[in-house]
């Protein structure tokens, strides 16, 4: 996309961004055509809540962003993407390193491609889960991105 930075300089960024940094979590991978992004979210001294396990705010800081960017990443400047709302449920307390994958198939770029074909704007819904290397889901994050296409003049 002109004028965007590749996945790998994006990662960088995103990792040394003072607002992402903060959550503690980092960007591990950023597939080449944006279809895919895995996070990292350990356990330390800035992530650690007052009864020792990682806090709330650190478990959706560290995903908050990345449907929506992997959206506009691959849908391209034709559309408008937005968050729109976004629920957390914990299951179990994060008490070691943790890790997201964020998947955004073409199937589902199609989808919305086509939904947008009759409709001004849709909302879609997406899950992550916060998972340990043992596969417990500790957290599960949903998300719901407004998508729209830009007037022409916008674009």
């Amino acid at each position: 996309m002109k004028g965007r930075l590749g996945p790998r300089a994006f990662r960088w960024l995103m990792n040394l961004w003072p607002c992402y940094r903060g959550t503690g979590g980092r960007v591990t991978h950023i597939a080449a055509d944006w279809s895919e992004i895995r996070v990292r979210l350990p356990l330390n001294w800035r992530t650690r809540n007052y009864v020792g396990s990682i806090f709330g705010g650190s478990l959706y800081g560290a995903v908050d962003p990345f449907f929506m960017l992997m959206l506009i990443h691959r849908l391209g400047p034709e559309y408008t993407v937005w968050d729109k709302a976004a629920t957390i449920r914990f299951r179990k307390p994060g008490r070691g390193v943790l890790h997201a994958t964020f998947t955004l198939d073409d199937g589902e770029l199609a989808a919305v491609q086509e939904a947008l074909l009759t409709e001004p704007k849709v909302d879609r819904n997406y899950r992550v889960l916060l998972s340990d290397a043992e596969g417990t889901v500790h957290a599960e994050v949903e998300k719901t991105v407004h998508i729209s296409r830009r007037c022409p003049a916008q674009t």
